[in-house]
């Protein structure tokens, strides 16, 4: 974008935001006002397609931290500091300083009257002998723009255009399912300017994770890089498995005959291929049995699968399974479960 514009446009004003405004407010304004004003919403109004793109413009400015002080200090000159007008001689000089005083000033070209001496002034046009500024360099160079050494190199002598700028980041948000963020998966994404695009995300990624994906951000100046997408992804609960870590976590219900005689039984994997576990006699509610290698696999390794044993009682025992039950409780009634229980919450 020109530098001349930000002379004429006032970017606070097309945000709806105040000067001093931070970078979350600046945020939150663009995200409104370009939801009300993006042309899918408002089909073949011109006008609302002019906005859009001004509030583009405009926080494409006020959300760069660099670009947003060189445009503050930009506005700040055309208000009150060096004004520039047509020329020491034109109308209006006796309020303000033109491009040749500034100019004079910068290379001490000549003093001023109150000191007697010749002013000298620097010529601006298109032809016939005059030099040509380039406005972009000029401000570029009042700005701290790239420049030769001693900030005025360059062909015409006051500063070489600046570099290629790269592109802006950008921020998105997407909701994966548990087994698309375990796997990894390639998804569609709209930006909040409106751009659809495509990422893959890798695999193992986590709930509330902030993913960079490099060059899916704004489009860069004069073929400089793209900026980059730092998306943030949202995943949905798996109504079987949990996560720790890179561990997957699963219930495993068995029966209390499985778990007092022992057994050989069967745990689902993300995978869909079940795996053989081998519970011992006598395992108790809550012991975790692992198995190695079946968890979710990152680059930096795989994890294991961890079965939580849940012994499940029966709802409903029929007259022979409910005797047997009274024959066993008959010959464990010495075994108190619950001693250990109140001999530590004592201590």
């Amino acid at each position: 974008m020109a530098s001349q514009d930000w002379f004429e446009k006032d970017f606070y004003a097309i945000l709806g935001v105040p000067q001093d405004a931070d970078e979350a407010t600046v945020k939150k304004s663009y995200r409104k006002l370009a939801r009300e004003w993006h042309p899918d919403s408002k089909p073949g109004d011109e006008a609302a397609e002019q906005r859009f793109k001004d509030i583009g413009e405009a926080y494409a400015v006020l959300s760069d931290p660099e670009q947003r002080q060189q445009y503050d200090a930009i506005r700040q000159m055309s208000r009150g500091g060096a004004r520039f007008t047509a020329g020491a001689g034109g109308p209006g000089a006796a309020g303000g300083t033109g491009f040749e005083d500034i100019f004079a000033q910068m290379f001490g070209a000549g003093a001023g009257a109150g000191s007697g001496g010749a002013r000298q002034h620097v010529q601006f046009g298109t032809g016939g002998g005059q030099q040509t500024i380039n406005l972009e360099d000029l401000l570029g160079g009042f700005a701290g723009g790239g420049g030769t050494a001693g900030g005025y190199g360059g062909p015409s002598g006051f500063g070489g255009a600046r570099a290629p700028r790269k592109g802006r980041d950008v921020e998105a948000r997407t909701t994966l399912t548990f087994r698309q963020a375990a796997t990894g998966d390639t998804v569609t994404l709209r930006t909040p300017e409106g751009r659809s695009l495509t990422a893959r995300i890798p695999a193992g990624v986590k709930d509330g994770q902030r993913i960079r994906l490099r060059g899916k951000g704004m489009p860069g100046e004069a073929g400089a890089p793209a900026g980059d997408l730092m998306l943030q992804v949202s995943v949905q609960p798996h109504p079987v498995f949990g996560r720790e870590g890179n561990n997957l976590t699963v219930d495993l219900p068995v029966t209390f005959a499985e778990a007092a005689l022992g057994a050989t039984v069967q745990v689902p994997t993300l995978d869909g291929q079940p795996v053989r576990v081998r519970i011992a006699p006598g395992t108790p509610s809550g012991r975790v049995l692992r198995v190695k290698g079946r968890g979710i696999k990152t680059k930096g390794g795989t994890g294991d699968l961890l079965a939580k044993v849940q012994i499940v009682v029966p709802q409903r025992l029929s007259d022979t399974a409910t005797e047997a039950v009274r024959t066993l409780q008959q010959e464990t009634a010495g075994a108190d479960p619950r001693a250990e229980l109140f001999t530590r919450a004592s201590q």
